[in-house]
């Protein structure tokens, strides 16, 4: 094994120091034990973590067993953390190849930090960085998914990435290493596996050359990629609103579908939604499309990007609720010559004898109906909203007060007609709309 070629790798990426611990993740498996025995041999300062994830039965007990032994060998303190990773999976409804790997780099982190540890390094190689290429240009990415795995990425250190898996395994044998093999890799069922034992050795057949080929264009790309990064940076400030995205302004730009792209990934929406959204911006309003914790919403001019709510819109409220995002005023008064209504939107006035006590407070919902002041006849809230130009979001959260199952005053809109003070009126009830400090987009936001 050439150690000058990782030394220089090392240095070259800025990786670490001599001056550093490193704490290095450890499987059992080849690429692990190689990375713990090249660093120690190269002398840099080192300490261990296991991850027990009780996914292979007897097997898991194996490895575990296996690296403790070869710590207490090689006299490196090491640190095991068992995960019921299967249990995990299942009560937050993702894959268990995603549970593992987010319980082991949360756990590695919150190790780095008691520890005292400057780095975590984990033991990926050149094969690794090609099969994620290829994984992610199968799944569907952008630019970013052909770069391959970085050599750096915050805390995280990969000083292997300058070695293949051939180079990594005779290293081992030359030093008389033993190590665990996961029979799962051996298995044609998970999606890299397949790429590893099925679609590589194919593509090899073709041409011998491909994982350095694939390794080239992956770094001819890291330069496109920093100015490919800056023109969706330029673009993003372009076209994004508080709201969300301006249509006429995403649409005049050089590529607006690769931008849309960029823009709603990292909030969970795959490459076919992000078509179809594309494909609705010169239709009629109104789609509405979902991730896991995001909604957009196709309006006239606006792509609305909102957080999916949990909260029931249709919940009921007293108008005196702490959680609402307003705070309404109710006073009571006898009518006299010298009562002058108020006509500000902010401040409602009712006959007093033609309300039903308590009177309620809620979001809007479909169908609601009520008799716009000034009119005689039933109106659709929605529609009475829609002439207003409101955009479908702001549809949705308008807050209502009502008198029993009656609408009457869309809050800070308009109130309704059955209820207004007239000759008969004796007493009224004024009821005054006062948003809190974060202001009346807030109001309406929430």
């Amino acid at each position: 094994m050439n150690k000058k070629k990782i030394a220089q790798y090392i240095d070259q990426e800025k990786l670490f120091t001599r001056e550093d611990k490193i704490l290095v993740t450890l499987s059992g498996g080849a690429d692990s034990v190689a990375l713990l025995r090249l660093l120690l041999d190269m002398e840099y300062t080192c300490e261990a973590a296991h991850c027990n994830f009780h996914l292979r039965g007897d097997e898991s007990v194996r490895d575990e067993m296996f690296v403790r032994e070869l710590c207490l060998q090689l006299e490196v303190p090491l640190y095991v953390q068992h995960f019921q990773t299967t249990e995990e999976a299942e009560k937050r409804h993702i894959s268990i190849e995603m549970a593992a790997r987010e319980l082991r780099y949360a756990w590695f982190e919150q190790l780095r930090l008691q520890q005292g540890a400057d780095v975590i390094a984990v033991a990926h190689h050149k094969d690794d960085s090609v099969e994620t290429l290829l994984l992610n240009l199968i799944r569907g990415t952008g630019i970013n998914g052909l770069l391959g795995i970085r050599p750096k990425n915050g805390n995280i250190v990969r000083p292997l990435l300058c070695l293949d898996r051939k180079e990594i395994t005779e290293y081992l044998q030359e030093i008389g290493q033993s190590y665990v093999t996961d029979s799962t890799n051996l298995q044609d069922e998970y999606t890299r596996n397949k790429i590893r034992l099925s679609l590589l050795p194919l593509m090899q057949e073709i041409n011998p050359s491909i994982k350095e080929s694939l390794l080239r264009t992956s770094e001819h790309l890291n330069d496109a990629a920093l100015l490919y990064k800056k023109g969706i940076e330029e673009g993003k400030q372009k076209v994004q609103t508080e709201q969300g995205i301006l249509i006429s302004a995403l649409l005049r730009e050089p590529a607006p579908e690769t931008l849309l792209f960029e823009i709603l990934s990292p909030l969970g929406f795959n490459s076919a939604q992000i078509k179809d959204i594309f494909t609705s911006l010169n239709g009629q309003p109104g789609k509405i499309f979902l991730s896991g914790e995001w909604r957009v919403i196709k309006d006239r001019e606006l792509l609305l990007i909102e957080p999916v709510c949990s909260e029931d819109a249709s919940t009921v409220f007293s108008p005196d609720d702490p959680t609402l995002p307003f705070r309404l005023t109710m006073e009571e008064l006898e009518v006299t010559d010298d009562f002058i209504i108020p006509r500000d939107q902010s401040t409602a006035c009712f006959d007093a004898d033609k309300l039903k006590q308590p009177l309620t407070v809620r979001h809007c919902r479909q169908g609601d109906t009520f008799v716009p002041f000034g009119m005689t006849g039933r109106k659709k809230v929605s529609d009475y909203l829609t002439d207003r130009k409101f955009s479908l979001s702001r549809k949705e959260q308008q807050w209502v007060l009502c008198s029993g199952s009656h609408i009457i005053w869309l809050i800070g809109e308009r109130t309704d007609n059955r209820f207004r003070i007239d000759d008969q009126t004796q007493k009224v009830i004024i009821l005054k709309f006062i948003p809190y400090e974060r202001g009346l987009n807030h109001f309406f936001r929430s």
